[in-house]
């Protein structure tokens, strides 16, 4: 078969159009619509373990306690905590994770980790929770499971 120029794709015929301003090229960009959320860690502890500090943290005065996670098997919960953390996070029984993810700004948005659910969801808390702060609710948090004390409240 010989190929000849007619049945050879053509692209369609350009039609020169107006031509854009100087200002509409160089237009600063339209906002983002919603802010972007702030990129944050994740502490991930034993669920046990993470629920005596929910309950610590919310008695407590000070800064809110930030979005938690759960897993859907009721394993793990995570603590969103401001990006370094991992850094210099030492913990025993707790992980701290270096993440990139930016969490959600609402409780119907999906959790920016797959597999989980909002425990405390972003609309009702705080950004992030103190690092600080729950280091001494996770030790508190082991004292007490320790000494067989109460599950909450």
């Amino acid at each position: 078969m010989k190929i000849t120029r007619a049945a050879l794709p053509t692209a369609p015929t350009r039609h020169p159009g107006p031509h854009p301003t100087p200002q509409a090229l160089y237009a600063a960009p339209r906002p983002d619509p919603a802010p972007a959320a702030p990129p944050w860690d994740l502490v991930t502890v034993p669920a046990r373990h993470g629920l005596e500090a929910v309950d610590i943290l919310r008695r407590r005065p000070g800064p809110a306690l930030g979005p938690v996670l759960h897993d859907r098997s009721c394993d793990t919960l995570g603590f969103l905590v401001p990006p370094g953390t991992a850094e210099r996070w030492n913990v025993p029984g707790s992980a701290c994770t270096q993440t990139c993810a930016r969490p959600a700004h609402t409780r119907t948005e999906q959790p920016p980790v797959a597999g989980t659910s909002w425990l405390l969801a972003p609309a009702d808390s705080a950004p992030v929770t103190d690092p600080d702060r729950l280091r001494r609710a996770l030790g508190e948090a082991a004292r007490i499971i320790e000494t067989g004390g109460p599950v909450c409240g």
